[in-house]
């Protein structure tokens, strides 16, 4: 015979593990410091400015 299995705890288990997968990805994804943020957001802004400078047409032409 199999082991008996209590239903509510194995469904209380599989959230526990589900809730802590989702905060994992969430630190992954938000646990990020000050420093590496502005770095990002700096090489951000810095390649919009490359790529914007290097457009054969300018925003406020009426040819576009």
């Amino acid at each position: 015979m199999g082991d008996v299995v209590n239903l509510r705890q194995a469904r209380k288990q599989k959230a526990r593990v589900e809730k802590e997968r989702l905060a994992n990805q969430n630190r992954a994804l938000h646990g990020r410091s000050k420093a590496d943020r502005d770095h990002d957001r700096l090489t951000a802004d810095k390649a919009e400015k490359f790529v914007t400078g290097h457009r054969h047409e300018k925003p406020g032409d009426p040819e576009t």
